[in-house]
């Protein structure tokens, strides 16, 4: 009887964003993808967010590979603290396509991870990885070198289709692989792991390749300055938009760190071709004239530190945005990012610009596919069983309900959640009992539990604001020798600062007078006596909950 496979989402499930699947089989694991995403705006300080990977830090002898689909942040974004916290002894090969590794190797060098083991793999290439065989398979998605990934093991092929649409028509000429697609469905699909995001947009997604000729349309009516913010990972978008100021006669100028370095990356691999001349530094697009410029720039999720929301604020330290420039949004906004882009928009028309997003002209087509397509891929792969992902509990039950449609039973179809492992073998598939799952923080370059403490208190600080107070009491008697000295900040009462600080002083001598006849000595209870007493207080005066700190100094 062969063993029992088991597939456990640790991101990527019930959200949009931090994708990693756990495939194990036995007793080896390959892993596929490793996503982030980004805060939402109550993670007050957090730059990252990245799914809870303890499940492997206590397997890490037991991974084969890691291997990502493509090279977008929320599949390949959290590669560095994932290799550095299963550690050079254990740290897995990383496979992928060759865009993916190259981007996947620059990523690790800013993190000084230079030993890392990365290996570009061509799709239909077969690597036999313990009891694991991998193929990728060659999809389209809004970045080239997108692939399906098909773990082969005695049981039966576990098929991650990866973000993914069936567009015909493709930038790069080179659509989606149906024919294998259609052969694995032959030789048998196991289990379908399929991308959901569009599962509630009816019909075929549009082509990228109809972007280009509207793109230069935009542009054609626009008189002065151009410019455009993307994803800087879509090097197709970034193409169409070099062709279309080619056209035009315009100098391009690439702005965002992130987009310079994708730029370079797509010309080194042959996926981006700029004409002779037509790059020019930031620097320099004050020297041209407006009519002549176009901009391409990070920022079409209006994240606070790209340089889109730098220049709609009027600081980027290059670019200086003036009445009658255009900027078009050739992207839609990730789900949670909305009021960020909403806000960038609303301070680019404050500054006089002409803004122009996918609603008012049809400049940008979504990387994942629609309904049909995925009814589509259910047809092609025709699997025993289905595991929605990437996507939404909403996306997903719409995903389930689609493969029902196709005829796939009901029973057969799970839908799953982070840290819920599906699990199958002969007798068939069924999940098992949960594991740990969730988020883990990055604040800076550091990664910590999302149960710390500081997320708390970073927003008691940003409501609220603090009080500090230092008392200082006598060794011998614990009562207090000079008057308390009371610091705030962010406390919102200052027309009757004077007054409520000299309240507080008049607390705290109080307080300790009290904990002086209780005989407390201790310098740990008399803080928290203090910071017990002050908060009630607070609270009575100001109906209001800041952080209170105090600092007992014994003399």
């Amino acid at each position: 009887m062969s063993e029992a496979l088991r597939v456990l989402p640790l991101g990527g499930l019930g959200e949009i964003g931090k994708n990693m699947t756990v495939v194990e089989y036995g007793g080896r694991i390959v892993v596929v993808d490793t996503g982030l995403r980004f805060p939402t705006a109550e993670m007050l300080g957090i730059d990252l967010v990245l799914p809870d990977f303890s499940y492997l830090r206590e397997r890490a002898a037991e991974i084969e590979a890691i291997v990502i689909t493509h090279g977008h942040e929320d599949h390949l974004g959290a590669l560095p603290w994932v290799l550095r916290e299963l550690g050079e002894e254990h740290a897995p090969t990383v496979y992928g396509g060759r865009l993916t590794i190259a981007m996947a190797r620059s990523k690790l060098d800013e993190h000084k991870l230079r030993d890392a083991q990365l290996e570009d793999v061509e799709p239909g290439e077969e690597l036999s990885l313990g009891p694991f065989t991998v193929e990728l398979v060659h999809m389209t998605h809004s970045i080239p070198d997108s692939c399906a990934v098909a773990i082969g093991t005695e049981l039966g092929t576990v098929l991650v289709t990866g973000d993914y649409k069936f567009d015909q028509t493709p930038v790069d000429g080179s659509p989606a692989d149906v024919s294998r697609l259609a052969e694995l469905g032959r030789e048998g699909v196991l289990l379908l792991c399929g991308d959901s995001t569009n599962a509630d947009r009816p019909g075929f997604s549009p082509s990228e390749a109809e972007v280009g000729p509207h793109l230069e349309e935009v542009f054609a009516h626009a008189e002065g300055r151009i410019i455009v913010t993307s994803f800087a990972s879509n090097i197709h978008r970034v193409q169409q938009v070099i062709d279309a100021a080619a056209a035009l006669d315009r100098k391009v100028a690439l702005v965002g760190r992130s987009m310079r370095k994708n730029v370079n990356i797509g010309r080194s691999l042959g996926h981006i071709d700029l004409p002779g001349g037509i790059l020019i530094q930031p620097q320099e697009v004050e020297d041209w004239p407006d009519h002549k410029v176009v901009v391409i720039s990070t920022g079409s999720q209006g994240e606070p530190l790209s340089a889109l929301r730098r220049m709609a604020h009027n600081d980027h330290r290059m670019i200086k945005l003036h009445e009658g420039d255009t900027v078009v949004f050739s992207a839609t906004p990730i789900p949670g990012n909305e009021r960020a882009v909403n806000e960038t928009i609303d301070r680019l028309y404050h500054i006089g610009c002409d803004v122009i997003t996918p609603r008012d002209a049809p400049i940008h087509a979504s990387g994942h596919g629609y309904r049909e397509e995925l009814k589509l891929m259910l047809n092609l792969v025709r699997p025993r069983y289905v595991l929605p992902a990437h996507g939404d509990f909403k996306r997903i039950h719409l995903h389930a309900q689609l493969a029902e449609a196709v005829g796939i039973d009901a029973d057969d179809v799970f839908k799953g959640e982070n840290g819920l492992p599906l699990e199958i073998d002969e007798r068939g598939a069924r999940f098992g009992s949960p594991e740990q799952s969730g988020m883990i923080f990055v604040d800076g370059v550091d990664i910590g539990d999302p149960a710390d403490v500081a997320l708390r208190d970073r927003r008691m600080l940003s409501a609220d604001g603090i009080f500090i107070v230092v008392a200082t009491v006598s060794e011998q008697s614990g009562e207090s020798v000079v008057p308390p000295e009371v610091i705030f900040r962010g406390v919102p009462f200052i027309e009757q600062a004077d007054e409520v600080v000299e309240d507080i002083r008049r607390e705290v001598e109080a307080s300790l007078s009290r904990a002086a006849k209780g005989g407390i000595r201790e310098i740990d209870m008399l803080q928290q006596e203090l910071h017990d007493d002050l908060a009630a207080f607070v609270y009575d005066r100001l109906k209001r909950r800041p952080m209170v700190l105090p600092v007992v100094v014994e003399v």
